[in-house]
């Protein structure tokens, strides 16, 4: 089965990495986190914005960009405001990598530098400096998602009290 791999490197506010912990348990994507962090996984923020759902994560930590690197393999795609790419036209296979970078930073230039084929941008106002960091993540997840149709996720709801084939 595809899984998709999110990875935010060097995260600087604990209530976007929570809430990215959260997308991630709830659409089953894998989350690694690359240091160094702006703070420490125990931060109640942190905990605050995922706590329901810590449980059900697949998580790896990593000291450095370099130790990820080093011990991930595969389709790496860079989520940048410097991207000439727009990340719903990208195809993406299965088991790929989304990095995101630092809130303040984004990911480090060299990098980005090394790969143009594979930095793809999230379209917005010219004027805009950027999207939420957790807000980004969950934009290209469900974008990977949709386009692998929604693999292994519920994609009906259910009421209350009433039955929809009754209504």
């Amino acid at each position: 089965m595809a899984k998709l791999n999110i990875v935010m490197v060097e995260p600087e506010i604990p209530q976007n990495t929570g809430n990215v912990a959260r997308t991630c348990a709830a659409t089953g994507a894998r989350l690694h986190l690359v240091g160094p962090m702006g703070f420490k996984i125990d931060d109640k923020k942190l905990k605050r914005a995922g706590l329901d759902y810590w449980q059900y994560l697949d998580i790896t930590y990593y000291d450095s960009l370099n130790d990820f690197l080093a011990k991930n393999d595969g389709d790496f795609y860079y989520f940048t405001t410097k991207g000439r790419h727009v990340h719903s036209d990208v195809e993406y296979p299965d088991n790929c990598y989304l990095l995101f970078g630092k809130e303040t930073k984004g990911l480090p230039e060299e990098l980005l530098i090394k790969h143009p084929d594979k930095c793809v941008r999230i379209p917005m106002e010219g004027e805009i400096r950027s999207l939420n960091l957790s807000n980004s993540v969950a934009i290209a997840t469900y974008e990977v998602l949709r386009q692998w149709n929604y693999p292994a996720l519920q994609n009906f709801g259910q009421l209350h009290n009433y039955r929809w084939e009754d209504i």
